[in-house]
C-alpha cells in the first residue's frame, strides 16, 4: 500500500492500492486537489490520512488562484460599443428589451432626419414606449408583467431585479426575503454575480437567513470571482480585520481595477501604514485613471453634468 504521492500515481495509479489504468481500472482525481486518483470511494477514505496535509494545502492554492483572477471587464453598451461603467448610476437596465444601456445613450438626443430633435423617451435600443405613460398601478402591473416575462426567459438581470422587490416589498410585492432568497440563488446559478453578493449579503446580516459568516464569505467569493466589486470590497475588509493585509490588498486592487472607488479609497486610507504601500496606492490610482479613460465618452459626460442620478465618475482621493 503506497502512502505518498509519486507522480506516476498522479497520473496512472491508485494512490491507495496502486491498481493502474493499464488494466482497465476507471481511477478518478481527488476533486480537492486534484493531485493523486483513487480506483474506489474505500480506497480514498483510507489513503485520506497520509493525503490530509497536501490536499488542504493544494486546494487552497487553487481556491486563492481562481479567487484572485481578475474578472473580465463589464461588457460594452449596446449602442455606442463602450465599456459600461462598474457604478449602476452609469447605466441603466431596460426590462422591455433586456439591455443595460449607458447614461451617455440614455439621455442623448435623438433626431430625425433633418436634424430635428425628436421624441427620446423610447428605449434608445428598441424604440419600445415605457409603461409609465400609462399611469402609476397601470405602469406598475406592466413592470412586473414584463419583468415576469424576461424572467421566464431566464434573463437573470429580471430575475435579481425580482429578488430585490421581494426582499425590500417594493412595486405592490409584500416583503418576502425567502422569495428573495430564491430569485437571488435562481439568478447565482446563472451566473448573477449581483445575486451572490445579495445572498452573501443575507448571511452577513442574517437577513432572511440564520446569520452565517463561513457561508457569507462562500457566497462573496463567488459573487467576487463573477465580477463584483462589491464584493470584492467586503472580502478586502474582512481580511484586513483578520490581519490579512496582503489579501486585503490583493482584493482591493482587483475591485479597482474595475473602477470600484471605494476599493481605491481603502489602499490610500493604508499607504502610511508602511512606506512599500505608497507605491501600491500609486499604481491603483494609475488602474483606476485606465479604467476611467475606458468608460469615458462626450456623451457620457454631457449625461453625467445634467443628470443627478448619472453620475458614475468618482474623484479619486489625494
Amino acid at each position: 500500500m503506497s502512502n505518498t504521492t509519486s507522480s506516476k500515481e498522479t497520473t496512472s495509479t491508485c494512490a491507495n492500492c496502486g491498481k493502474g489504468e493499464e488494466a482497465g481500472i476507471n481511477l478518478k482525481a481527488c476533486t480537492a486537489c486534484k493531485l493523486v486518483k483513487y480506483c474506489s470511494r474505500e480506497c480514498q477514505i483510507a489513503h485520506w490520512p497520509h493525503h490530509k496535509k497536501e490536499c488542504k494545502k493544494k486546494a487552497a492554492e487553487l481556491h486563492d488562484e481562481k479567487l484572485f483572477k481578475q474578472p473580465p471587464p463589464r461588457e460594452d453598451c449596446p449602442i455606442c460599443m463602450i465599456r459600461l461603467p462598474t457604478l449602476i448610476t452609469g447605466r441603466t437596465y431596460m426590462i422591455c428589451c433586456g439591455k443595460f444601456i449607458c447614461s451617455g445613450c440614455m439621455y442623448a438626443p435623438v433626431y430625425d432626419h433633418e436634424g430635428n430633435v425628436i421624441d427620446n423617451e423610447k428605449c434608445p435600443f428598441c424604440r419600445t414606449l415605457p409603461p409609465y405613460f400609462a399611469g402609476k398601478v397601470a405602469f406598475e402591473r406592466e413592470r412586473i408583467k414584463q419583468y415576469n416575462k424576461r424572467a421566464d426567459m431566464n434573463d437573470t438581470q429580471a430575475i435579481f431585479n425580482l429578488g430585490c422587490y421581494h426582499s425590500e416589498g417594493l412595486y405592490g410585492f409584500a416583503q418576502n426575503r425567502a422569495k428573495a432568497l430564491e430569485l437571488w440563488h435562481r439568478a447565482g446559478e446563472l451566473g448573477c454575480a449581483e445575486s451572490l453578493n445579495n445572498i452573501g449579503d443575507s448571511y452577513y446580516n442574517g437577513r432572511g437567513v440564520e446569520r452565517d459568516e463561513k457561508k457569507s464569505i462562500h457566497y462573496h467569493e463567488l459573487a467576487a470571482m463573477g465580477g463584483s466589486v462589491m464584493a470584492r470590497n467586503h472580502l478586502g475588509v474582512i481580511e484586513l480585520q483578520a490581519g490579512n493585509m496582503d489579501r486585503a490588498l490583493r482584493h482591493w486592487m482587483i475591485a479597482t481595477k474595475d473602477g470600484d472607488v471605494l476599493s481605491l479609497q481603502h489602499i490610500g486610507i493604508m499607504w502610511p501604514h508602511g512606506s512599500s504601500l505608497r507605491s501600491v496606492y500609486e499604481e491603483a490610482q494609475r488602474h483606476y485613471l485606465a479604467y476611467l479613460d475606458e468608460i469615458k465618452s462626450d456623451q457620457r459626460d454631457e449625461a453625467a453634468a445634467h443628470y443627478d442620478n448619472s453620475k458614475y465618475y468618482e474623484e479619486i482621493i489625494d
